[in-house]
């Protein structure tokens, strides 16, 4: 999940949750009532805690996993949406062109960057790969994908990265704390005492080292309440009034009902990264660079000089 999702479990958990029972979420997914069991018995491990009521008839959630089907829930709308824009090939005479992207990258437009490169190119069979920034270096370096989106820094010869712009940070709160009431940016000096619950807890160095760093250069040690493997997990945890957490700006859109979001006072921002071969000419990654710089300008971001020579 998160920057390593396991949709997945995710999509076992829902199934589940909405047959109140294992045996007939099994049926529907058609696998063995076993297996399901130990795979929600994993997610419920990396989460810490339970996410179904096995004493009650038929089965509930606990609260934590009404929080965690909620964002479940939204998560594979998103997910769902992005594989809408990828149609499978009808011929095999089709272009494949491969895009990795980082979870968190799905809140920051990447949607609405997809659908407009596939409107601009119709003849190419595209295809989405979720992995890390690492996994993406590897992957384009053996010719996997052939871009990628995420946001980590990555040094390799071979690769040639562009900052498509930085994302302000912001605090996640619950909605009852006293922070979330008040008006105005929050001082991370306000936040030296509060449970912090950062993402990914692995791999590392990820998104969790910016926000770590963030306090660091305050002068601060973060006092760390959990380490969450996905973003909406995190944000659950927040509305669950586990902690609070520092998360991309475009996260806004994700929940709002139960989670508060105050901007910063000290400037912080996470980059989000275009990456792909050095040396590729192609004109598929050529038609994708003049997409993003178009959106870019009609959105009112500043676009890089680099998006026009790929």
């Amino acid at each position: 999940m998160g920057i390593e999702v396991d949709i997945r479990l995710l999509r076992y958990f829902v199934v589940v949750a909405e047959e109140c029972g294992f045996n007939r979420a099994a049926a529907r997914l058609n696998i063995a009532q076993p297996p399901l069991s130990r795979a929600i018995q994993h997610l419920e491990a990396d989460i810490g805690t339970s996410l179904i009521d096995r004493a009650t008839r038929p089965l509930s959630l606990t609260p934590v996993g009404r929080l965690l089907y909620d964002q479940a829930l939204q998560l594979l709308a998103r997910v769902e949406d992005v594989e809408a824009m990828v149609t499978a090939a009808v011929s095999t005479k089709r272009h494949r062109f491969v895009i990795g992207f980082v979870a968190s990258t799905i809140y920051a437009r990447l949607p609405e960057l997809i659908r407009s490169f596939r409107a601009e190119a119709p003849d190419l069979d595209l295809v989405l790969v979720e992995n890390t920034t690492l996994e993406q270096i590897a992957a384009l370096k053996d010719g996997r994908i052939d871009v990628g989106f995420g946001r980590i820094r990555f040094e390799d010869a071979s690769v040639r990265r562009v900052v498509l712009r930085n994302e302000r940070l912001i605090a996640a709160f619950p909605l009852g704390h006293p922070l979330a009431g008040e008006a105005g940016p929050v001082s991370i000096a306000r936040l030296a005492d509060e449970p912090q619950i950062i993402y990914p807890a692995r791999p590392r160095p990820s998104y969790a080292d910016q926000v770590l760093a963030l306090f660091q250069d305050n002068g601060i040690e973060p006092r760390i309440a959990h380490e969450a493997r996905e973003l909406q997990i995190a944000i659950g945890l927040v509305a669950a009034e586990e902690g609070m957490a520092i998360v991309p700006e475009s996260v806004r859109r994700a929940r709002s009902h139960d989670v508060v979001y105050r901007e910063l006072e000290e400037p912080a921002t996470s980059p989000i990264i275009m990456s792909f071969r050095l040396g590729d000419g192609s004109p598929e990654l050529a038609r994708l660079s003049a997409v993003i710089a178009q959106r870019y300008r009609e959105w009112g971001y500043d676009v890089p000089a680099a998006l026009e020579r790929p």
